[in-house]
């Protein structure tokens, strides 16, 4: 027994000087300047809170000087002081109820962040301590545990806290904290939310944005990790899909003119209409005053859900009805989370005790510009009163301009905090402190044996460790009170469903929230997003979407031209070559039209070639055919009249059989030229050429190779695509130009001695010189064919057959004129000449020389009299 009592004093000293020993060794580095709300006396279990009721802290000098004071907060924000009121009226309304936590009572702190992540920390730390002084890694406390904090606000902030609160395990439950990062359990893992991922809304913007298909987009983010992980989560699924950034915009933490400025000349250079925004309000703020300072137009604005339903942006300070917020912003498409209804709410903002504590006393003189405190609002009357002869003038002689009477009426000011209509993240907030709740309930309420940890057994509602609560806030599963929605989680997340909301102009002019769709993570992927387009009313109201691209389409018969250094949503539209077709929009090449096929005028569908040949029936065609026939039947009267004066001594003189033959071949000629037109087929162009030929060579001069031509290499009908592009032009194909060289070349020989024995002949004393009448024809010949060359090759499609069919005519004109007209002119004008004595050579000159007769000469060449030649190509 002394043993026991010794060691039992031991142990009595030892716990007596253990806190003087610490109160030598340690002591408190700072003081937090904390503000916020704090009923733990006689509480059963504390629920912490932290929301951004200020925007920002304020700003110190840096002095190092003295000792370092935790920075106070300013810009109220009303619109997050009704977070926080919604989290005590549901504590309050949970602890009236008799089938939640009927047995516990629960308290609460709740701590303003101020929107800053050391102020998220203070709070954390100092709550975790259990009271005012933070002394890490220790609870100071004995009074009720602690359960789980609902907050921080902001992701940042949330990833701060989550940090901390991991190390000991200790949930917290986020309301509108959605960065994707705090997805990992890995760094965070006792991190939950009542509010989706932004892997949902990342992913819903992006089908927004291809839902309406516009290519070119600018974002502007929040440079922390809300904004940083949602933008990118955004570009990589728009930019996977071909969307094309045009600018990315961060907007900054810290209050800078310059930045701003610059972000809203980035958005006026820019020819991008749709601008994505992943950020808080608070941190927007700033830009949309620019904006609107700049009234910046013409612009659609995608917001997050952080900012959609904010009336710090949809009506910023100093905005009414005849402001530009309008003309700014309206036509703004964004997401918001679940809205819900919360009765009893809003009786509990209107009905707030002003002089309860210390925030609350300065949400009261922030909404009605006045103070609370009677001297402060003395003093300042003193300092705006003017002095008249030394003495105080009557306004500050009875109550003090500025004096709150504490009995303002709430109601009456149109104001966010008292804005019920929109309970969005309100509403989250209403259903992280209810999923605390519940998981306290199924804590109290295990049933001995039966509980989820070592040896079944379950934790003590008076006292339990911040994990085994852990347990029972993941696996939480309840319907929220009036609303009936489930709730629960996986993996931290619950589902991701949004409201597609439409900022439109009502008839006061104000913006006004309207439902135009919705999206649902947890859907089929095709069934995800619901949008009623007719609903939507767009910027300056329109009524189709705006048109946001780099670069408009490029229609069918055109394809991308790729800019060198831009995006490849930024191109040139260049037309398709001529025989090429893109006959799809935005197409990146063109496709040749191939074998008998061209493009068509727009150059968007390759249509059949136009089938070009000289036909019977056009008019030129009908042209060539009476002359043809004309020149045919006047030969044949010639030779008529010939056979009609067969004995006398003028066609006797003339070799009749010559000139039968003669008459023959220019007949065949003329005829000939007829098989040039219509459909070339295989039987007219073997015989067009050769009949030509034949014709000319008087029939039998070269048939032995007119015979070989046409059986080894006979011509035939060919398409010829290369001569015009858009036409087929049926031609012959003569088979060999060797041998049609070598024909033609032997009737331009043959045409060549006929007009060379002319000529010698042309001087001889006949009375009829038929050398000059075959020199005549033979000069016709010559110059028509020359001519004809040039004329032939200068031509294309059926007009090149048109041209040979008017040499051969021409030539045949002119060998039929200038051979058998005087001829036909002695025998029908002057038959008086037509005389045997007549046809014999003149008397023969007194030098003696004999001449000889120019019909003698002729007859020498009758063989190849009029042998001419029709060149082709």
């Amino acid at each position: 027994m002394d043993i026991k009592l010794f060691f039992l004093g031991l142990c009595a000293l030892f716990c007596i000087f253990r806190p003087l020993s610490a109160q030598s060794t340690c002591k408190l580095k700072a003081k937090f300047n904390l503000g916020g709300y704090k009923d733990v006396e006689k509480k059963t279990v504390v629920v912490g809170g932290m929301f951004p009721v200020h925007k920002r802290v304020a700003s110190n000098k840096g002095n190092t000087s003295s000792v370092p004071l935790s920075s106070g907060c300013v810009g109220f924000n009303f619109r997050t002081f009704r977070w926080a009121q919604t989290m005590l009226f549901a504590i309050k309304e949970i602890n009236a109820r008799h089938d939640l936590l009927p047995k516990t009572d629960l308290g609460y702190v709740i701590y303003d962040s101020c929107f800053t992540i050391s102020k998220a920390v203070e709070g954390t730390l100092t709550y975790l301590t259990g009271q005012d002084e933070a002394v890490p890694n220790y609870r100071c406390g004995d009074g009720a545990p602690l359960a789980a904090l609902v907050g921080a606000g902001g992701s940042d902030l949330s990833i701060a806290t989550a940090r901390i609160l991991g190390l000991y395990h200790f949930p917290q439950v986020s309301y509108c904290s959605t960065c994707s990062a705090l997805k990992s359990k890995f760094q965070f893992p006792t991190f939950l939310r009542t509010i989706p991922n932004d892997e949902h809304q990342s992913t819903a913007m992006a089908k927004m944005v291809l839902h309406f298909g516009w290519t070119w987009v600018g974002t502007i983010a929040a440079d922390d990790d809300y904004g940083k992980y949602g933008i990118k989560d955004f570009k990589d699924q728009v930019e996977q899909a071909g969307v094309c950034i045009s600018f990315s915009e961060t907007l900054p933490k810290v209050h800078s003119p310059e930045a701003i400025h610059r972000i809203v000349q980035t958005v006026i250079d820019s020819t991008a209409k749709i601008i994505v925004v992943f950020s808080s309000d608070v941190d927007l703020s700033p830009l949309i005053n620019e904006l609107l300072r700049n009234n910046v137009t013409n612009r659609t604005w995608i917001a997050s859900e952080a900012w959609i339903t904010s009336a710090l942006i949809s009506q910023p300070p100093g905005s009414g009805p005849n402001f530009t917020v309008s003309s700014v912003l309206a036509g703004t498409l964004g997401f918001g989370v679940k809205r819900a209804d919360i009765p009893g709410l809003q009786h509990h903002l209107l009905n707030l005790d002003p002089y309860a504590d210390l925030l609350t006393e300065e949400f009261w003189e922030t909404l009605f510009n006045c103070t609370l405190d009677y001297s402060k609002a003395l003093r300042m009357a003193k300092q705006r009163a003017t002095y008249v002869n030394g003495t105080l003038s009557r306004t500050v002689t009875g109550l003090p301009d500025g004096l709150c009477t504490g009995q303002e009426s709430v109601a009456q000011l149109n104001n966010t905090y008292s804005d019920v209509s929109q309970l969005r993240i309100t509403y989250s907030v209403y259903k992280a402190v209810y999923a605390v709740a519940h998981a306290l309930h199924n804590l109290e309420h295990c049933e001995p044996g039966k509980g989820p940890f070592v040896g079944k057994t379950c934790a003590d509602i008076n006292n339990f460790e911040p994990w085994q609560l852990m347990y029972y806030v993941k696996n939480v599963r309840f319907k929220m009170p009036n609303t009936g929605e489930e709730i629960f989680f996986n993996d931290g997340d619950v589902e991701g469903f949004y409201d597609i909301i439409n900022w439109q102009v009502n008839h006061n002019g104000e913006i006004s929230y309207v439902t135009v769709g919705n999206y649902n993570g947890s859907a089929a992927p095709g069934d995800r997003m619901t949008i009623m387009n007719d609903s939507i009313v767009w910027n300056n109201d329109m009524l189709e979407p705006p048109r946001s691209v780099c670069s408009e389409n490029c229609q069918p018969g055109t394809r991308k031209g790729i800019r060198q250094g831009e995006p490849v949503c930024c191109f040139d539209c260049i037309p398709c070559a001529d025989g090429e077709i893109s006959n799809t929009t935005d197409a990146r090449e063109c496709i040749l039209c191939t074998g008998d096929f061209w493009s068509n005028a727009a150059h968007d569908a390759c249509v059949p070639k136009l089938i070009e040949f000289l036909a019977f029936g056009e008019p030129l065609g009908i042209t060539l055919i009476a002359i043809s026939a004309f020149g045919a039947l006047v030969t044949i009267a010639v030779g008529v009249l010939f056979i009609m004066h067969i004995g006398t001594p003028l066609v006797k003189a003339n070799d009749t059989l010559l000139s039968f033959s003669l008459l023959f071949s220019l007949v065949v000629t003329f005829l000939c030229s007829i098989v040039f037109l219509g459909e070339p087929q295989h039987w007219s162009c073997m015989t067009s050429q050769v009949a030509l030929a034949l014709g000319f060579a008087l029939c039998l001069s070269s048939i032995i190779a007119c015979t070989v031509w046409l059986i080894v290499l006979p011509p035939h009908p060919v398409k010829n695509t290369s001569g015009q592009n858009t036409k087929i032009i049926l031609e012959c194909d003569e088979g060999s130009v060797i041998f049609i060289c070598c024909i033609f070349a032997y009737d331009i020989l043959l045409a060549l001695l006929a007009f060379i024995f002319a000529f010698i002949a042309r001087k001889l004393e006949d009375y009829v010189s038929e050398a000059k009448c075959l020199t005549f024809g033979m000069l016709v010949f010559f110059i028509v064919w020359i001519s004809f060359v040039p004329a032939y090759l200068s031509t294309r499609g059926k007009f090149m057959v048109a041209v040979q069919i008017f040499a051969i005519l021409a030539s045949s004109f002119g060998l039929l004129t200038c051979i058998f007209l005087p001829k036909c002119y002695i025998l029908l004008i002057k038959p008086d000449r037509n005389k045997e004595e007549l046809m014999k050579p003149r008397p023969k000159p007194k030098d003696g020389t004999s001449t000889g007769t120019s019909a003698s000469l002729a007859t020498t060449a009758t063989e190849a009299t009029i042998a001419t030649t029709a060149i082709d190509d």
